[in-house]
């Protein structure tokens, strides 16, 4: 009797330890599952304190533009512009903080009205920061009129957009934000939205630590942070830059005939896209065709209020041009090869027969081979260069997931 009763009081014992470290075993997986949970969404880093590369942090905590063109003395001289030429100014001065807060405002949704829209939608980085379309895609599926220009070296820009209607880096920023077709928000909206998110919050003091840090989250702060990252995405260490710097072993024959047709007075395209940014920053009338049934684009003519620039766009950079197909403002040609065509085959041959366009000078006919067409190709190719691409956050502060 009294081993049935000890037996039995062993048992209990054992159910009961048992229990306990049943639940202590179900708190801890609680425990964990909520750090988890709670690391997904809000624990973030501190911003970064280091410049991205290509840039050198000064004594005042400012990242400052650093590469081999420095090198050289000749800037934003007329004519085809030689291998060793100088870049123009580029936008920099920034804090190594206001670059990182800028790239988590670059890949969050949180900033489009609806939150499934963010910068990156429309330039990704492994799409050349472009997106891949021949015409991009906003808010609710919304198709938009032209196709999205990459930022690879947009800090070097003086105008924005294709028909050139913005400035400055910040006064772009705003077009997309704020227009209904892109992402679709207010600035109302915008300020309390990230004014309602901690982690942004504290971020922005962070970066703006000048300020009083619970100050609110002011507008220009927003887009000066995204300026800041924006003018950071430098692509400069491509075959042909280090062709140019004196490394020839660089670039194969063929890519050096390519070259040498690019910048002869036959082909001319160095005369409007000119080494080393590969752009004139001027507007050209080249009377590039819309895809079919669709009326002319304006372009620049609106913005400006000039007839003559009817149907005339920026004249874009060509670096990383190999990863952002298809081309021109409206998408028109598939590939690189369709695109060098189209500038031999004639002066003004596809613009509508209503329009009476003030086509660039430049625009001619060079006759090209397709010998000579197929060797440009190859040297356009040399213009890709991608080891800066920066970091896509694998967390960003309003919880949400990156929008690419």
């Amino acid at each position: 009797m009294r081993s049935t009763t000890s037996s039995s009081k062993i048992y209990r014992k054992s159910i009961i330890k048992s229990c306990i470290y049943g639940l202590l075993f179900c708190v801890i997986i609680l425990v964990l599952y909520s750090g988890n949970a709670s690391s997904s969404y809000t624990d973030i880093p501190n911003l970064n304190c280091n410049c991205p590369p290509g840039f050198k942090l000064n004594k005042d905590n400012k990242c400052i533009a650093r590469n081999l063109y420095h090198q050289y003395a000749i800037r934003n001289k007329a004519g085809v512009g030689g291998l060793r030429s100088a870049l123009p100014e580029i936008r920099d001065g920034f804090t190594p903080q206001e670059i990182d807060l800028g790239r988590y405002l670059f890949f969050d949704p949180v900033l489009s009205g609806n939150g499934t829209v963010s910068c990156a939608t429309c330039h990704e980085p492994d799409k050349g920061f472009g997106d891949g379309l021949a015409t991009s895609i906003g808010i609710d599926g919304h198709k938009l009129k032209r196709a999205a220009p990459s930022l690879w070296n947009v800090g070097y820009l003086r105008r924005l957009f294709w028909d050139g209607r913005a400035s400055t880096l910040e006064e772009q920023i705003e077009g997309p934000l704020f227009s209904e077709e892109e992402m679709g928000n207010t600035p109302e909206n915008l300020l309390k939205t990230l004014n309602s998110i901690e982690n942004y919050r504290n971020l922005f003091a962070e970066a703006y630590s000048e300020r009083d840090k619970d100050a609110p989250i002011q507008l220009d702060e927003i887009y000066r942070a995204i300026t800041a990252f924006e003018a950071s995405l430098i692509s400069l260490n491509s075959k042909y830059d280090q062709y140019a710097h004196g490394y020839h072993g660089a670039l194969n024959q063929k890519e050096i005939e390519g070259l040498n047709i690019f910048r002869s007075f036959v082909a001319r395209c160095a005369e409007c896209h000119t080494p080393p940014l590969f752009t004139n920053q001027q507007f050209a009338v080249i009377g590039s065709p819309e895809p079919d049934g669709l009326p002319l684009d304006p372009g620049a003519e609106i913005p400006f209020a000039d007839k003559t620039l009817r149907g005339g766009f920026k004249v874009p950079s060509l670096r990383n041009i190999a990863k952002t197909a298809p081309y021109m403002h409206s998408g028109r040609f598939d590939s690189l090869r369709e695109t060098v065509q189209f500038y031999t085959d004639g002066r003004g041959h596809a613009v509508p027969e209503n329009e009476d366009l003030r086509i660039h000078w430049h625009i001619w006919e060079p006759n090209l081979t397709d010998y000579e067409l197929d060797r440009l190709v190859d040297f356009l190719k040399t213009l890709t260069d991608e080891s800066f691409v920066p970091k896509i956050p694998k967390k960003l502060p309003s919880g949400l997931k990156a929008s690419i």
